[in-house]
């Protein structure tokens, strides 16, 4: 009789978690549809507001072939700010977002930048390795100095020897688009540019 009464009470017990995590699946599903009853005033429209950004940055607004023959997945996140999956595969390799300035990165010598204006650009080669004073396409000249243990900083100078931009690269690689000549520096030190 004790057998039978632990499993009972067992058994109403799992019923009853069951039961709580399915009205908590519901209220979620209801939630982020933006149905009637999840909420009142002014938070079902928030809802609807997030659900509506998460649904636009969930669909990549195009897909774009890099050089390796792997794809870029751009997203469009807001004004300026935009999200590359890169997608080797069937793998996401690696993610790049604009937030507030253009992103780089050294893909094991591909070179990939995505720009303010959601383009992205990838080549291979034209390495440097810094610390030094290099020259860059476009007639650019980058001045790469080690700061630290993987953090590097390069000053992008002009044909009169003006430092027109920095790029610093602290254990993340950065990139640059100066004037559709796009620039990575990689934190291990490495500078690589393309037009």
């Amino acid at each position: 009789m004790t057998t039978l009464l632990r499993r009972t009470v067992r058994t109403a017990r799992s019923a009853g978690l069951v039961a709580v995590a399915a009205a908590a699946a519901v209220a979620l599903t209801a939630g982020q549809s933006g149905a009637a009853g999840t909420g009142a005033g002014s938070t079902r429209g928030s809802a609807q507001t997030a659900t509506s950004v998460a649904h636009r940055a969930a669909a990549p607004v195009r897909t774009q072939t890099l050089v390796d023959g792997s794809k870029a997945e751009i997203y469009k996140l807001g004004a300026q700010h935009y999200r590359v999956k890169i997608v080797s595969d069937g793998y996401v390799v690696a993610t790049l977002e604009t937030k507030g300035h253009d992103d780089g990165l050294d893909a094991n010598g591909m070179y990939v930048v995505l720009t303010l204006g959601g383009e992205v650009h990838s080549w291979m080669g034209g390495e440097h390795t810094g610390p030094g004073t290099f020259k860059l396409a476009g007639g650019w000249t980058a001045k790469v100095t080690k700061v630290g243990e993987l953090h590097y900083r390069a000053q992008i100078l002009g044909r009169e020897g003006a430092v027109e931009a920095t790029m610093d690269a602290n254990q993340h690689d950065a990139g640059l688009d100066a004037n559709a000549v796009y620039i990575v520096l990689s934190a291990g030190g490495v500078i690589s540019s393309h037009m």
